[in-house]
């Protein structure tokens, strides 16, 4: 089995950085591709993560569209909220089903 490598995990800060470097400097490139690749390269990661960080600064700004940062966080925390109240939900259903079987199976007493 052949195992990936773990992705990277770059801070906040550093990711704002290189979306700076990539505003102040895409003028000195032919095109966004090899600004993206130059400038990734003197960072230290990779072209496609620098170019998916200037595209969510400009969701950001509300020059593309999309979801901002704030509105990815605020679905993703309510996607987890869905999943574990559909748990809880689930986990009451089989329990309601067994207390009414244990009821059902209970002797009649008069």
């Amino acid at each position: 089995m052949t195992q990936r490598k773990p992705t990277p995990t770059y801070t906040s800060e550093f990711r704002t950085l290189g979306v700076r470097l990539f505003k102040e400097n895409r003028a000195n490139y032919s095109s966004d591709n090899a600004a993206y690749k130059a400038i990734a390269s003197k960072l230290g990661c990779s072209p496609d993560s620098l170019r998916a960080w200037c595209q969510q600064a400009e969701r950001d700004a509300g020059m593309r569209s999309g979801l901002t940062s704030d509105e990815q966080a605020r679905l993703k925390t309510l996607e987890r909220e869905n999943r574990e109240l559909r748990q809880a939900n689930e986990i009451l259903k089989k329990a309601s089903a067994y207390f009414a079987q244990a009821e059902l199976d209970r002797p009649f007493k008069r």
